[in-house]
């Protein structure tokens, strides 16, 4: 079997003007490994990088410098159709004029590949996706998911070493959407193939990557299985960006009182102040005296109080969005607000007072000038 991993190093892509002089760096020295048949996720903020170095990928964009291998051939110099590669856009692409089968044949067609291995090769491929009673039809006859599929269908006939995909999503309801998420992660299992999908929706990286790589500003931020991206971010940045709604991020400074250490956040009404106990005092140790970020997520706040890693705060809610099992809280603090998201069904008000408890084992600290984690 034909080896599919792909090796990305010191890889850049620099824009210049028509006289030939640099005018912006969207990928900045990035090197990424993927192995063969792993699912990998580029994920990140629009103007990232994330799609530009896909196309790298796929031969769409002229590499600056640096170096792409696929298995263990530098392709650097080849023309798309000779990477072992196929890929699925965010816009569907389909021919409007042929029928489905024809527009999932014909990559096969232009290979000059023999009629009965075309028709063998699409009528499983359109079984597998749910396509096999209408190969007739024209994609003007097909839903947005149906037309999806058959740019699916069309990249999986040609059997690539890697696929690869564009926001392949972005144009779907949400409901198709996480339809189509459990097929992609479906159509993974089944091929075993090497994956690299791209996407700005970070529900869609957690939920179907194998490992994620998290990017911004042209830089990897993080690269991780969605578990340790979520519980051990290395920056503010991927801190940030990972889970929803997002980690809370409050700014102060590490306060000694007699042998213990306190976070105390920034502002005078309703400013917290908790302690930082175990990890987090042994972390925070030679932050005494100087600020730091301390971050905590919604789902790590509670209205019951559990153990006594639990530190209860009381505050007033400013906006409460029940949702049925849960409710997102947004409370006051020193210098803004924090969101808890609050399991149960009792309805909040504005203006109510609420005590919640802060899981001291969840939380995270950051140096508010390397952005870094500090562990």
């Amino acid at each position: 079997m034909s080896d599919g991993s792909v090796s990305i190093k010191q890889l850049v892509k620099t824009y210049v003007d028509d006289r030939g002089r640099p005018t912006f760096t969207a990928v900045k020295k990035i090197s990424l490994n993927i192995a063969d048949g792993e699912f990998m996720v580029l994920v990140g903020p629009s103007g990232c990088g994330k799609s530009t170095t896909l196309r790298m990928v796929a031969g769409l964009e002229k590499i600056t410098s640096g170096t792409i291998s696929i298995g263990s051939r530098v392709v650097n110099e080849l023309e798309p159709k000779d990477r072992g590669i196929a890929m699925v856009f965010q816009n569907y692409a389909l021919y409007p004029h042929m029928t489905i089968f024809n527009n999932m044949a014909f990559g096969l067609q232009l290979a000059k590949k023999e009629k009965e291995i075309i028709s063998d090769s699409v009528g499983r491929t359109s079984k597998a996706l749910g396509l096999d009673h209408m190969l007739e039809r024209k994609p003007h006859a097909l839903s947005g998911g149906q037309r999806q599929r058959v740019a699916l269908g069309r990249a999986i006939v040609r059997s690539p070493k890697v696929f690869l995909f564009d926001e392949p999503l972005s144009n779907l309801d949400a409901k198709m959407r996480v339809h189509m998420r459990s097929e992609i992660s479906k159509l993974h299992a089944q091929l075993g193939s090497t994956m690299i999908y791209v996407t700005h929706d970070q529900v869609e990286a957690m939920t179907m990557g194998d490992r994620i790589c998290v990017m911004c500003d042209g830089n990897i931020m993080q690269v991780a299985d969605p578990l340790t991206l979520y519980r051990q971010p290395e920056n503010l940045f991927v801190a940030g960006f990972i889970g929803s709604p997002t980690m809370n991020l409050l700014k102060g400074k590490v306060q000694k009182r007699d042998d213990a250490l306190y976070f105390v956040e920034n502002g005078e009404a309703n400013a917290l102040s908790l302690p930082l106990q175990g990890r987090l005092a042994s972390s925070a140790k030679q932050y005494a005296g100087k600020e730091i970020i301390f971050g905590v997520r919604p789902e790590h706040l509670s209205d019951e109080a559990k153990d006594q890693s639990h530190v209860p705060i009381t505050s007033t809610v400013e906006i409460a969005e029940p949702m049925g099992s849960e409710s997102l809280v947004y409370l006051k603090t020193g210098t803004g607000s924090f969101i808890a998201r609050i399991h149960g069904e009792h309805l909040y008000h504005s203006g109510e007072p609420v005590t919640v408890q802060i899981n001291l084992d969840k939380v995270h600290l950051f140096d508010p000038q390397t952005e870094k984690a500090i562990r």
